[in-house]
């Protein structure tokens, strides 16, 4: 769905407490937990504003959402 929240505790709100202590723990985690933010909101608003973009960008920004989202969870589960 258009303009959809994909952040992390959104994602996994069974892992919220291991969330916040990772981000708070681990300066990798943080950063790259930043990326994927930052990512997100720039998908929700070119989706969310209508904004004219070409379809193959968002996706290409979606895939690359995805993939920070993987790492984090790889974190997660470590």
């Amino acid at each position: 769905m258009l303009g959809e929240s994909h952040d992390l505790l959104h994602e996994f709100p069974e892992l919220e407490g291991k969330i916040a202590t990772m981000r708070a723990s681990d300066e990798e985690f943080a950063r790259i937990m930043d990326q994927y933010d930052d990512l997100d909101a720039r998908v929700r608003s070119l989706e969310e504003l209508g904004v004219p973009v070409a379809d193959e960008t968002i996706e290409e920004l979606k895939k690359e959402r995805l993939l920070l989202k993987d790492r984090l969870y790889s974190f997660l589960r470590g």
